[in-house]
């Protein structure tokens, strides 16, 4: 367990790179991966996109890249490279080197993907600053923030969400994320009830205001905007004098995010 988000906040070189934050899902035809296909073409220049596919998972990592890929198969032309490693395993620096158009990050355990990319922090950050678009998937969106909700389903002994949707871990736990958003991140927000997991972070002090996303729905940053896309909604939550503030949005405008959208 994690405490006092606001001492901890780390400070890195603005984020230019577009960024797909999708909330997990394997249903609506996966139109929540149709604009970072497109913005991946886009960095490609008229040629076919490559994007680095990662997976971090005991069991099925390379079938869970897999169905990424497909995923994106399924909106456009793309070659993908499947990154699929297990947990405690490395990725060298070098997978982030030559061609690359684009960067997904899939699903499993939060705390898992950091112990793999957290010492690819840096290299990532600087890939997408330099225009990389990156996209995350469920765990993947998570760990994009500065502070990451990496799980748990207690705060100080009692429960705030279901024990089976505690990603491996017991008390409320916030790690150092790949520091690409200033805000946190929790995903399956409608499916799950993670949306109380992130108010309880933030009314504890733990991070200073994020997002809960919902599956199939995706937060798309380009500068310092942002919208909802797909079938469902992200959720923000910010300090409020009696309590913790909640906006819902849904595809059907701008953001309604309650401070800027870039990591600075």
């Amino acid at each position: 367990m994690v405490g006092g988000a606001a001492g901890r906040r780390r400070r890195h070189r603005r984020v230019t790179g577009p960024i797909h934050l999708v909330g997990a899902g394997w249903g609506g035809e996966g139109t929540v991966w149709a604009g970072f296909l497109r913005d991946a073409a886009e960095r490609a220049g008229g040629a076919t996109p490559r994007v680095l596919v990662v997976s971090v998972r005991d069991l099925d990592a390379p079938e869970h890249a897999s169905k990424l890929a497909q995923s994106l198969r399924a909106q456009g032309p793309v070659e993908t490279v499947l990154l699929a490693v297990r947990a405690g395993e490395r990725l060298p620096a070098e997978v982030l080197a030559g061609d690359v158009h684009g960067l997904l990050v899939g699903g499993g355990l939060m705390s898992e993907y950091l112990d793999v990319l957290a010492p690819l922090a840096g290299a990532i950050r600087a890939l997408v600053a330099d225009g990389v678009p990156y996209a995350g998937f469920s765990a993947g969106s998570a760990i994009a923030a500065e502070r990451a909700i990496v799980g748990g389903w207690l705060h100080e002994g009692l429960p705030v969400v279901a024990e089976d949707v505690a990603e491996g871990l017991a008390e409320l736990s916030v790690r150092n994320g790949l520091g690409l958003v200033p805000f946190s991140v929790d995903v399956h927000a409608a499916q799950w009830g993670t949306l109380a997991r992130l108010v309880t972070a933030v009314e504890a002090g733990m991070v200073e205001w994020g997002v809960a996303i919902d599956e199939d729905s995706a937060l798309v940053i380009r500068g310092d905007e942002g919208h909802v896309e797909g079938a469902g909604n992200a959720w923000w939550a910010e300090p409020a004098p009696d309590g913790v503030a909640v906006r819902r949005e849904t595809g059907r405008g701008h953001s309604r995010a309650p401070r800027p959208l870039r990591a600075r």
